[in-house]
């Protein structure tokens, strides 16, 4: 039921003096907003401090890490009521807004828990955070698994002439929340439905727990590394910590040792990967599907596992000549840098590929840097979205409590004539304890309330980026702009879209269409109309040259098929691990068959690449949604704005028809313009 839970400046001045009309009649920008470049080249105007704090977000109770506990009892004694009236109200329209309203009472804790519990400083309210997710999501399951609430919905879906009054977007929540049910097994028995439920619970805690664990660095003894690399990691005592792979790191030796330490098995993390897997295969089974990726697929583009092998199996072939000669070149390149130790190994991909893009169109990112100020990036994304969709970004000044971090920034969407449409909290720079990946975050999904106001979207995305300095602001990579703008399509997908139900707010949508938006924006950050928009030198102003923007747009080309071979290769061995059970092999010896197989390069052995292979938890069975969404992203670039990246006919048709519908319509009908 509730498997949405998760997980132009002048135009922009004018608005400031008119005004705009809005939900509630015509209102005026807030005294508190200022231009987004500003927000982050410059020092920013800090919380206000005085009077009470305001909680995270926003949210009263949430003070303190006590709090969750006030908020969760609060959303469940909602959901009680709102269960029961569920279960008396006639078939109608207004059974679906119930149980979106349900579906909002939990996701509102649920999701904002979700965010807090990897990314919160303090402990306390990670802890806080964690237990209220496990807590809500026993509800959940507890929820889908309850006959009498689905019987509400099973008499809507059954009377015809009901259904077909409702439009489109009503219907298609109905179902998909009837769907929730189904993959919950609310057809079995009561003693199955439980061990449904209790397996759903210990899935939640083995995917935290495997999270916890894939991050984790490795300890060594620093006697077992050479003397001459060991600066290059952390030491601690007699022991040297290594919590990455260093995949840009020039020395071979300091690559080869990261990749053989950080990859060492850890015995716990196997188990936990083993029962997780394992306990995935029985829900699915308990629940009527042969494999967990039949049950996880159902409600995607793709359908099956079979769909999904036969489009990576047709990518690979595709790729298999190209990637030879990416490897020969990559393996060419060694042999020159390295003579004496020149066979192309796993840990050397990375590192080579940039060596080959950077020699052949001298693209070293130091000389891109000054270009892409972090400011001067939020002002590019403004000036694009203002030309695209007439929508502009605003910074906001934030409550005292409202941030859990001071170098977070608050940024208001504004469209020019429907006013404010959501919040962006912008989680950028890098600190302590703070997982290292880029992510966007639903905190509250938007819908249509029952007093006829919209409940407005609140996401965060965050990212690792460096802080500014004494003498720069916050430079970003070519690499680390175009995450930026990956990213900032989530948060565009999640202002626009604008569906009367939360269940299926902007990126609520199957997993293989929800990553086209943010590829999109790929698009649009290697194009150079839109680079010469904001790409300017920090201290002299200057534009960034054309042809340097040239020669990074076609560097992309070297050794791209590799790149996506490794892709392809992730995405194969997901569905392999969610595939049919037991697994003939080891994880271990399936990652060995698969890489050699499908990537090329060799099995390290005594490594373990798949106990850090995160997207397992969030991505289970559906890793080769970047792909999918790939190609896609790819016909809407050339059908739509390959010609005119300002195009704002093109720009009002691809909010129409795509980011609109969030996932209240199917996607294969959006992409085919029906």
């Amino acid at each position: 039921m509730l498997s949405g839970c998760r997980r132009a400046l002048p135009a922009a001045l004018r608005l400031a003096v008119r005004g705009w009309a809005g939900g509630g009649g015509r209102r005026r920008v807030s005294t508190s907003w200022s231009p987004v470049g500003a927000a982050f080249d410059a020092k920013q105007q800090r919380s206000r401090l005085t009077g009470q704090s305001t909680g995270l977000f926003g949210v009263p109770e949430l003070s303190s890490p006590e709090g969750f506990q006030e908020a969760q009892e609060k959303a469940l004694q909602e959901t009680e009521q709102l269960v029961q009236k569920a279960c008396t109200t006639p078939p109608g329209p207004q059974i679906v807004m119930i149980f979106d309203q349900l579906s909002d009472a939990l996701c509102r804790v649920a999701d904002l828990a979700d965010f807090v519990k990897i990314a919160h400083p303090d402990f306390a309210f990670r802890e806080a955070a964690e237990e209220t997710c496990r807590n809500i999501g026993t509800m959940v399951e507890k929820l889908n698994t309850n006959i009498e609430l689905c019987q509400s919905l099973k008499q809507l879906l059954a009377d015809k002439e009901v259904m077909d009054s409702l439009d489109p977007e009503t219907r298609q929540v109905a179902e998909l929340f009837m769907f929730d049910f189904e993959i919950s097994g609310i057809h079995l028995d009561e003693e199955k439905r439980k061990r449904a439920v209790d397996l759903n619970v210990k899935i939640l805690d083995l995917c935290n727990q495997f999270l916890i664990g894939a991050h984790l660095p490795n300890k060594i003894d620093k006697q077992i590394l050479p003397e001459h690399i060991r600066y290059n990691f952390a030491v601690e005592g007699n022991y040297i910590q290594i919590t990455g792979l260093h995949a840009d790191c020039s020395d071979d030796l300091v690559r080869e040792a990261a990749y053989k330490i950080f990859l060492y098995p850890n015995a716990e993390q196997l188990r936990c990967l083993e029962e997780l897997l394992t306990s995935r295969n029985h829900l699915a089974q308990l629940v009527g599907y042969n494999t967990f990726a039949h049950r996880a697929l159902q409600g995607t583009m793709a359908r099956t596992p079979e769909k999904v092998m036969q489009f990576l199996e047709t990518l690979s072939d595709r790729l298999f000549q190209r990637t030879l000669k990416d490897f020969e070149m990559m393996e060419g390149m060694k042999m020159k840098l390295n003579p004496q130790n020149s066979k192309l190994m796993p840990w050397d991909h990375p590192y080579y590929s940039g060596v080959l893009r950077a020699e052949r169109y001298n693209i070293e990112p130091s000389l891109y840097c000054p270009f892409f100020s972090l400011g001067a990036c939020m002002e590019g994304l403004n000036f694009l979205f203002n030309q695209l969709l007439g929508i502009s970004l605003y910074a906001e000044q934030t409550e005292k409590g409202e941030l859990w971090c001071e170098d977070v920034r608050k940024l208001a969407v504004v469209h020019e004539n429907e006013g404010l449409l959501g919040y962006i909290y912008c989680d950028f720079y890098q600190r302590a304890d703070k997982p290292h990946q880029d992510c966007h975050f639903t905190i509250r999904g938007g819908r249509l309330r029952k007093d006829g106001e919209y409940q407005l979207p609140v996401v965060v995305l965050m990212l690792s980026l460096p802080h500014s300095t004494k003498n720069s602001p916050t430079l970003l990579t070519p690499g680390m702009m175009e995450n930026l703008f990956h990213e900032m399509g989530h948060a565009m997908h999640s202002m626009l879209g604008r569906t009367r139900y939360q269940h299926v707010t902007g990126t609520r949508c199957p997993t293989d269409f929800a990553e086209v938006p943010s590829i999109l924006m790929e698009y649009f950050a290697s194009d150079y109309r839109v680079v010469n928009q904001f790409a300017r030198h920090f201290q002299t102003g200057q534009s960034l040259p054309k042809s340097m923007v040239s020669r990074l747009c076609e560097s992309k080309k070297i050794c791209a098929a590799a790149d996506m071979q490794l892709q392809v290769f992730y995405a194969v061995l997901d569905q392999l691990y969610h595939g049919e059970h037991p697994l003939k092999r080891s994880t271990t010896e399936i990652l060995k068959e698969t890489q050699e197989k499908f990537y090329g390069l060799p099995y390290v052995p005594k490594t373990a690449w798949q106990l850090r292979f995160s997207h397992l938890v969030g991505y289970g069975a559906k890793y080769y949604s970047y792909l999918m969404s790939r190609a896609i992203a790819s016909m809407v670039w050339k059908q739509c704005f390959v010609q005119n990246p300002f195009d704002r006919a093109m720009g009002e048709r691809y909010r129409r028809e795509m980011l609109a519908h969030g996932g209240g319509k199917e996607p294969m009908l959006m992409v085919q313009g029906d």
